[in-house]
């Protein structure tokens, strides 16, 4: 280990590059089902499924192998106009008919922020095309996670992404994450006529997995239509399972105007997303004038396209929404009785397979610690040592394990974070 890490660190530079943090990393050499296993040989549980992605576990044949049987016939090929295969085809009439009623039209990308990006320059494009042109402003949340390219990092509400590439760009407004009258406030503020899109995660993942009330989209919806403002769904976490629904805003009988997906659509074997947009939308970029210029070169990449029809077949055939619903609810109620009425557990919080416990100082008050105790960090590390891994944002521990794992995992999850908590808040 300490070798490849050496070598690793003279030749590589990783996201979100920190090599104090990285000499003690781990260099991965296999994985199966749930588990993963570092180069010393030491067996670890992947509590977040990779990066929220590797949703049907690792080691899967079945995908290895539709991604050779495509490559063996048609590896790559153009998805600009005028070229096309039929895998993506096949993939997009498939996805019609597993998202929300009135997003019928596709187009394909190598992953969320990809995604993001493309459907923030829809939403403006649409309103140029439409006779709006001032429409061009993006309001998105506090605590959300959108994306690390220049427009994505500034749709994006964590500040910690943004320091070292300021400025951002111009036009992105954040408001906080479950309030909806405030949204309504910056539409008023800003200017309906300056508004292009709301965007917005169903569950917000990376910020702490935070799940909204259940008033609150119902709310976004219809302030939304009242202001002729798109509404376009972050579903690169949630989508194709995670929140025990195919897709998350399902649970409150919502639908966008576009959903952003990724992750889970190729189980994380293949780097892909995509963007759906209604029927308005579709017609708006369908009558010009001229070509909507925007293109990414594996756009429809056919070795894609085969890996996520595969993918979305197996999550249908093994009923793996319905798994994640009740093996989430197994792990929140696993997870609240173990820690629940710790001093220093502020909250335990989940929807479907994604989970997560806060720590603080004080449970009744729920003040924070202090930054430089590095409490979530101390925690991540004692629940390495313990068999888990998985991330934590600042002093919250996240859990998105694959909807594939076993019970007996998802109690050894609670278990070993009981006992890592213990270990440092004693």
């Amino acid at each position: 280990m300490h070798e490849l890490l050496a070598r690793d660190l003279a030749s590589l530079i990783h996201p979100q590059h920190d090599p104090a943090v990285h000499r003690s990393g781990r260099v991965w050499v296999r994985g199966r089902g749930a588990m993963l296993v570092d180069a010393d040989g030491h067996e670890y549980i992947d509590g977040l499924s990779g990066l929220w992605n590797v949703v049907l576990g690792h080691g899967r044949r079945e995908l290895a192998d539709a991604a050779r049987d495509q490559m063996e016939t048609l590896a790559y090929v153009s998805g600009y106009s005028g070229s096309s295969n039929p895998r993506a085809i096949e993939l997009a009439e498939r996805l019609a008919g597993l998202t929300y009623p009135d997003i019928n039209r596709f187009f394909f990308t190598s992953g969320g922020a990809e995604a993001n990006e493309t459907a923030i320059k829809i939403a403006r494009s649409y309103w140029k095309r439409r006779g709006r042109p001032g429409k061009t402003k993006v309001i998105s949340r506090e605590l959300g996670y959108h994306g690390t390219t220049l427009a994505t990092m500034s749709a994006t509400g964590i500040a910690g992404y943004w320091p070292l590439f300021e400025p951002r760009v111009p036009g992105f407004i954040h408001v906080p994450a479950l309030s909806a009258d405030a949204l309504e406030e910056a539409i008023v503020r800003e200017g309906t006529d300056t508004v292009a899109m709301f965007l917005a995660e169903p569950v917000i993942g990376v910020g702490g997995v935070i799940p909204p009330p259940d008033d609150y989209f119902p709310r976004v919806r219809e302030i939304c239509d009242r202001h002729e403002i798109l509404f376009a769904a972050d579903e690169v976490i949630t989508g194709f399972g995670r929140t025990g629904k195919w897709f998350a805003l399902d649970h409150w009988g919502v639908t966008p105007d576009l959903v952003q997906f990724a992750k889970a659509i190729t189980s994380g074997y293949f780097p892909f997303g995509g963007v759906g947009v209604n029927d308005a939308i579709a017609r708006v970029l369908d009558e010009g004038p001229g070509p909507w210029m925007h293109a990414y070169t594996y756009s429809a990449h056919p070795t894609g396209c085969a890996v996520a029809l595969r993918a979305l077949q197996i999550i249908d055939e093994e009923n793996l929404v319905a798994d994640a619903a009740r093996k989430g609810a197994y792990l929140l109620a696993a997870l609240r009785e173990r820690l629940g009425n710790h001093p220093h557990v502020g909250d335990v919080r989940g929807k479907g397979l994604m989970c997560a416990v806060d720590f603080v100082k004080d449970r009744d008050e729920k003040t924070p610690f202090a930054a430089d105790k590095q409490v979530g960090a101390r925690i991540h590390a004692q629940a390495i040592t313990r068999g888990l891994f998985s991330r934590v944002r600042g002093d919250t521990f996240v859990l998105a394990p694959p909807f594939v794992i076993d019970d007996d995992l998802l109690d050894r999850i609670a278990e070993v974070l009981a006992g890592a908590t213990n270990a440092v808040l004693s």
